[in-house]
């Protein structure tokens, strides 16, 4: 079984390093690129965050083109002060409007908890400054990252806000319903 989608994803040759593969991909890229002649901004006016998980193709699962939106990854997709510092940098100077959510089932998040911060100020003699954002509910995960958002001073557009769940074994996206939440109802 590989472990890769990718048909190229052969070992690296010995005496060379990952990096050094990536690094002759793009001078293939490079020898037929042309400048699309685009700027900054998402012809969408769209902003997706997401997890970094290697399994999401974005731009694929969306049918998303090379300009179309921003994309915002991180572990988890969760909706951290940086993510929040990226998506005012992306509606205020670069003029996007709406912001779509994207976790997706089997996360890594799911299994760490915050001890994770603990054992590796253990380990270097450092407590990192931030948090690991662990979660075990992933639909109550997304439907915090909608209110992060929606309640953000800095952002100036927080009425297109949706959150999904993408499987991993399907495909598919499932919406989450941000008022949905099973917690309020036991209130």
């Amino acid at each position: 079984m590989t472990t890769s989608a990718h048909p190229a994803a052969e070992a690296v040759p010995t005496g060379s390093t990952v990096t050094d593969r990536l690094v002759a991909a793009n001078e293939r890229y490079a020898s037929d690129f042309t400048d699309p002649g685009m700027d900054a901004r998402p012809v969408l006016r769209v902003a997706v965050v997401a997890c970094m998980d290697a399994r999401l193709d974005l731009h694929a699962a969306l049918g998303l083109e090379l300009g179309d939106c921003h994309t915002i990854r991180n572990a988890g997709g969760v909706v951290t002060d940086d993510v929040i510092r990226s998506l005012t940098i992306s509606q205020r100077a670069l003029k996007t409007r709406s912001v779509v959510l994207i976790h997706h089932t089997g996360c890594g998040l799911e299994s760490l908890t915050e001890e994770f911060r603990h054992e590796l100020e253990m380990e270097v003699g450092q407590r990192p400054a931030w948090a690991v954002e662990a979660f075990r509910d992933v639909d109550q995960d997304v439907r915090q990252s909608m209110q992060r958002v929606r309640t953000s001073p800095f952002l100036l557009h927080t009425d297109d806000v949706r959150g999904f769940v993408f499987d991993v074994t399907t495909g598919l996206l499932r919406e989450i319903d941000p008022s949905d939440d099973p917690a309020a109802d036991r209130a």
